[in-house]
């Protein structure tokens, strides 16, 4: 064997075998087997280097699957079960091709070389193949004149043989980087190696022979070899090299020809182990660093090439970013006088096809300009372009949301990146937004919300507020009221405003209403540009007292909206409905215009702004809806001046609130907003949308949605709500308080809080002595995750508690929680100081609003807990809306069901 790679060898060189020139590596005479010719990536690969070789594979190998073909367009590939086999059948090759696991790589090598005398190369696709099974195949190659190329490498091509061995190089389409030139491509990397010969294409050179020779430890054919190959190479006139650190390959190569060397990998000298493509260990004298130096000495330069400071010989150039190699190579060959092969053809720097600041200030060198796409794509774009709003993929939605998440470490859970602690400083209104829209909305949202929502909270002589009585007059809880007052609400109640807010985006955009902040707003924007022909029904020629209500209503807060000057320019009385669907316009135009939401999520708008104003004005009884007045509070008021918080607070308690109410209220919904996809509530809102099947978003219905989540809510959720004011109403009852509100309340706290905790010792003490461990703890207090720490902490109370002190505000029933949670250390009870948790919070708001309606008897217990659970249900209804917006966009007909094997039957 010995004397065979004597006699083949050429050259002086400790591994080189039997190529001399680099029109060897891979011709049009070169014929293939391929082993794994069946797997995963052979089967996707194999296809394309065969038709794009003209059909230079004859056979391949799948164990078990002779018989078996690989078709491709120009022909079947027969299948054998090993290469002995192929032979037998009368096939004959030259190359073989390793697509074999890393463990079954050696013997696959060792069938080839053993069975086919005819066997002159080999190119093994299979990376990470050990140590010593990669000597053992060298030794197999040399020993019997086979030259090998890889491992972990994409194979071989000639451009001008237009021939593909082995692997990926070029893509799907090799010819679309591999056009006919002078330079040849030597790369650690298989998709740099295609990388490299687009940026060349682009700058006007050409391609002889690419390499990609990959990166394991042992580099059965690398740069030396190549050197050689390359000198005796009439068409190669240069080469590019891409070197990564490991390896003294580099160091032994004599380059006869220019070279443009890209070194990469500096960070890798700060690791201490080899990391994927980096083969050997970085930071020694073969990192990155000690590479660039002995190719600075190659070239006799002392800098690295870049476009601002261009530092070359006629010998060649070393760069660290593949975006310079074009010019790099440029500039040797000029010193070389050589032009390049063709003309250029453009270059591949950033030319974005579209662009969206999201409305953000930024500076010229930020904002890339926006180019007209190459044909085909510029019909693509144009076509998009006229899309109006987002798309996102469709994906099962069981137990996942693109809406809520909450963190696992802080149990602060967050709405389209919006945490609940940020939101609880946002009035309802903007909560709405946040919900709907994705963003808290501006001063002019919060404007139109308000009374957009406000005109369907009077329910006076509307068949809702019959169902809502009806179910509350038969002993339902308040969810069960409030789903009969959405059941009502059904799609046929939204498709005028529906199909007038689907005519004002189509006919805005086409006019050209800008993507800009605010553009909605405009007041320079000429509405008579806008297409008025063929509107569905927006107006009426008697007036509609609705819509006039509504109208002065946004006029009466300052609103402004593009839509509503459009709107009120039109001939006749707008319709409440039309009305109702410029506000949505309005809304919802910023966030679609920058992809932001989708056009689904914008015309659902009228119909969740009527539901919204239905349940707040359902949570109120039938004596409180009058005609032109709600609790006592004229409609226009209602329309034109109040906030959301103080509508829905009077729904709720029959008066508009304080300052210090609105402001518990509000923080309320914003912690109770959500507490993400996992939560019952939002399950029931997504099962609903999930059997409706949101794959056809027309047949969902929003208000049977909303029914899924109130028919998921109920009195367990009391923990939020009824069980801790219970337990502070106990406590304090008999005290005397009389503003919990007032700083100077008078309670000792330590005291009423050692008293309580004395209550709960004797009460353990009595449970242990009849052996019973069915011990109810005390609400509020502790928390699973926040716990082992001498002083505990929930994250969500501590920064309401903040809140409330930077406000000057006083609640003395969260201050009881802080010093029962003391005195229960103190007195032996815990061991250590538990948390007050966000339940507390919850409960110490909502009582501190209801403890003087509850003392002066307009409520009793019973109405106590009603108040609590509904306060609940505002809050929670916004954040089911966004889950079921989400799941509406995203999900698929019944994803929420449980796989059978899941399943479980208990006797």
């Amino acid at each position: 064997m010995q004397a065979n790679w004597q006699k083949k060898g050429v050259g002086d060189f400790k591994y080189h075998v039997g190529i001399s020139s680099l029109t060897q590596v891979a011709s049009r005479d070169d014929r293939v087997c391929v082993l794994n010719i069946l797997g995963g990536e052979s089967s996707e690969v194999t296809p394309v280097s065969h038709v794009y070789s003209g059909g230079n594979v004859v056979c391949g190998t799948a164990p078990g699957k002779g018989g078996a073909v690989l078709e491709t367009s120009i022909g079947n590939i027969p299948v054998y079960n090993n290469v002995r086999d192929a032979l037998a059948a009368g096939h004959r090759f030259n190359c073989g091709v390793v697509y074999l696991p890393p463990s079954a790589a050696r013997d696959g090598v060792a069938e080839l070389i053993r069975v086919n005398p005819d066997l002159r190369k080999i190119f093994i696709i299979t990376e990470k193949i050990a140590v010593h099974d990669a000597r053992e195949i060298r030794a197999m190659g040399q020993q019997n004149g086979i030259d090998i190329f890889g491992a972990n490498g994409l194979g071989v091509a000639d451009s001008w043989n237009q021939v593909r061995i082995g692997g990926a190089l070029g893509g799907d389409k090799p010819g679309d980087s591999l056009r006919p030139g002078s330079i040849a491509i030597f790369s650690n990397s298989g998709g740099f190696s295609t990388t490299i010969a687009q940026y060349l294409r682009m700058a006007g050179w050409g391609t002889t022979t690419v390499i990609s020779s990959g990166k394991d430890v042992y580099i059965h054919y690398a740069a030396p070899e190549f050197a050689f190959a390359l000198a005796n190479d009439a068409r190669s006139k240069a080469a590019v090299l891409y070197c990564e650190p490991g390896g003294y390959y580099e160091f032994d190569a004599q380059f006869t020809k220019p070279v443009v060397a890209c070194v990469v990998g500096r960070w890798k000298s700060k690791l201490t182990r080899a990391v994927g493509h980096a083969g050997a260990m970085a930071g020694g004298s073969d990192d990155a660093l000690a590479k660039e130096r002995w190719f600075m000495d190659k070239f006799g330069v002392d800098a690295i090439f870049t476009p601002d400071n261009p530092v070359f010989s006629a010998k060649g150039a070393l760069v660290t970013n593949i975006a310079h190699i074009p010019a790099a190579l440029t500039a040797v060959m000029r010193a070389n006088a050589t032009m390049p092969d063709f003309a250029a053809e453009g270059n591949l720097a950033l030319k974005p096809w579209f662009g969206s600041d999201e409305g953000l200030d930024l500076p010229d060198e930020l904002r890339p300009l926006v180019v007209e796409a190459v044909a085909p794509y510029n019909e693509q774009v144009a076509l998009l372009n006229t899309q109006i709003g987002g798309v996102v993929p469709r994906q099962a939605m069981k137990d996942a949301s693109g809406a809520s998440q909450m963190d696992a470490k802080t149990q602060v859970s967050s709405l389209h990146g919006t945490s609940m602690l940020d939101a609880a400083t946002l009035p309802l209104e903007s909560n709405v937004a946040l919900a709907l829209v994705h963003d808290a909305g501006g001063e002019n949202d919060r404007k139109l919300i308000a009374p957009a929502i406000a005109a369907f909270v009077n329910l006076h002589g509307r068949p809702e507020l019959a169902a809502a009585e009806a179910s509350r007059e038969a002993g339902n809880a308040p969810n069960a009221v409030l789903a009969a007052a959405a059941a009502i609400v059904g799609p046929k109640r939204q498709q005028a405003a529906r199909a007038a807010l689907k005519f004002m985006l189509e006919r805005f955009h086409a006019a050209g209403l800008g993507t800009e902040f605010g553009a909605s707003l405009s007041e320079s924007f000429d509405v008579g540009t806008v297409d008025a022909s063929d509107p569905p029904e927006l107006t009426t020629e008697t007036p509609d007292a609705r819509a006039q209500a509504l109208i002065a209503g946004v006029r009466a807060r300052g609103a402004r909206s593009v839509f509503l000057r459009w709107l009120q320019n039109q001939p006749g009385h707008p319709t409440e409905a039309a009305v109702l669907a410029a506000i949505s316009a309005t809304l919802a135009w910023g966030p679609l215009s920058r992809k932001r939401i989708s056009r689904l999520t914008a015309e659902n708008f009228p119909w969740w702004l009527q539901l919204f104003g239905t349940l707040i004005g359902a949570s109120a009884g039938a004596s409180k809806h009058e005609a032109g007045r709600f609790c006592g509070i004229a409609q226009e008021q209602m329309l034109g001046s109040l906030s959301l918080g103080e509508i829905a607070f009077a729904a709720l308690l029959g008066h508009t609130p304080g300052e210090k109410d609105l402001f518990a209220f509000q923080t309320l919904v914003g912690l109770l907003l959500t507490n993400g996809p996992g939560a019952i509530s939002a399950q029931g809102a997504k099962g609903a949308v999930s059997a409706d099947g949101p794959e056809q978003p027309e047949r969902v219905q929003l208000n049977k949605a909303l029914v899924g989540f109130l028919t998921h809510t109920g009195y367990a959720h009391g923990g939020n709500g009824y069980e801790g004011i219970a337990y502070l109403n106990e406590q304090f009852k008999a005290s005397g308080l009389k503003d919990p509100s007032a700083s100077d309340h008078g309670i000792d706290l330590k005291a009423l809080a050692a008293r309580a905790v004395e209550q709960y010792a004797q009460y353990k003490s009595q449970k242990k002595t009849v052996g019973s461990l069915d011990i109810a703890k005390l609400p509020g207090v502790n928390h699973p995750v926040f716990k082992d720490k001498p002083v505990n902490f929930d994250p969500r109370e501590v920064f309401i508690a903040k809140l409330q002190e930077a406000r000057g505000d006083c609640n003395v029933f969260h201050d009881f929680y802080r010093a029962l949670v003391r005195q229960l250390f103190d007195a032996g009870v815990s061991r250590n100081v538990y948390c007050v948790n966000v339940d507390a919070v919850i409960a110490a708001l909502l009582l501190k609003m209801l403890w003087q309606p509850l003392q002066s008897g307009e409520i009793g217990e019973r109405e106590l807990e009603t108040a609590a659970f509904t306060i609940f249900l505002y809050p929670r209804m916004l954040g089911c809306a966004a889950e079921i917006d989400d799941h509406l966009n995203r999900g698929r007909n019944m994803d929420t069901r449980t796989a059978a094997s899941l399943c479980k039957f208990v006797a």
